[in-house]
């Protein structure tokens, strides 16, 4: 399936309304961290900590939107597409603050010097994928900015476990020359699915859907269809821009088809960037009776539906 390989690689929100504090089950209240709590002191005051400013006028600060995930889920696309329009500063790389403890340690300021240098026109964004399956996360964020507004992109979970172990496995033991299990022999043990397969459990969408809604209203969180930005990629970003309040200013012919390498790539002002072709997958029909069920909880928690398997 080479569309899953849209062409792009090279985000977020305005905080609109503040909305009251949802109702967080007790574990949840609890699951705060002496290193939580003590984070939200230091840095729960503005003088704290500070935003960096350029002789131009532009400022390093606090992120308004966060792509959130999911993993191989079309994020770097995303964050390409979004950089389009010219309200967007994105980070160059994923930061792991929420995620990392090592990271996270540090506060509010180191993650404030990760961010690109904006001006007050513009929206902040940044991307780490792996927050949207990272328990801590929800919390953590919502201790930042309770009017946060949440990009998440997902793909048929079926798909989306194939690009995982195309990564990891394939990339990663080819470039250093070491030996990799197939597909097969990963997913499948004593005939039965390997359901204890990380990247299985990221596909178990509606887990980690319900973690994040224990502290953002739905309305908050943006889901992109992954699936249909590689196929058409403009109508999705246009949900994106109105979901962000940013001004219509992607248009259809920053995309076109690559028939060379069978999907979409990005052009902009006479520049065109495409991503990596990747390796076949093999498709398990193991897979798709799996996610089956869990789909079908996604589908009623977010009440809405997607083209998956």
């Amino acid at each position: 399936m080479a569309a899953f390989l849209l062409g792009a690689v090279l985000l977020i929100v305005q905080p609109q309304i503040v909305p009251s504090r949802p109702a967080i089950n007790s574990n949840a209240e609890t699951s705060s961290q002496p290193l939580e709590r003590e984070l939200l002191k230091k840095t729960s005051q503005k003088n704290d900590f500070k935003e960096n400013i350029h002789s131009n006028g532009s400022c390093q600060q606090l992120p308004q939107t966060i792509i959130i995930g999911v993993r191989k889920g079309g994020t770097r696309a995303l964050l390409e597409m979004l950089s389009l329009h010219p309200d967007i500063a994105a980070a160059a790389s994923e930061v792991h603050f929420f995620d990392w403890e090592d990271h996270y340690r540090n506060g509010l300021q180191w993650y404030i010097n990760q961010m690109p240098f904006s001006y007050p026109h513009q929206i902040t964004v940044e991307k780490t994928p792996a927050y949207f399956t990272s328990p801590k996360v929800p919390e953590r964020v919502y201790n930042m900015n309770q009017s946060m507004r949440l990009l998440l992109i997902l793909r048929d979970p079926s798909e989306r476990v194939l690009s995982d172990y195309t990564q990891v496995f394939f990339y990663n033991h080819m470039q250093k020359q070491k030996p990799y299990p197939s597909i097969e022999q990963f997913l499948i043990k004593d005939g039965e699915l390997n359901v204890d397969y990380k990247a299985i459990n990221r596909s178990l969408y509606y887990i980690h859907m319900q973690n994040w809604l224990q502290y953002f209203p739905l309305d908050h969180i943006h889901i992109v269809d992954g699936d249909k930005l590689i196929k058409d990629p403009f109508p999705e970003i246009e949900k994106v821009e109105r979901f962000l309040k940013l001004s219509p200013q992607i248009n259809a012919s920053n995309f076109y088809f690559n028939k060379t390498k069978g999907f979409y790539c990005l052009r902009d002002s006479g520049r065109e960037r495409c991503l990596h072709e990747s390796k076949g997958r093999a498709h398990l029909e193991k897979l798709h009776e799996y996610f089956h069920e869990p789909n079908k909880k996604f589908f009623e928690l977010v009440g809405r539906t997607f083209d998956w398997h």
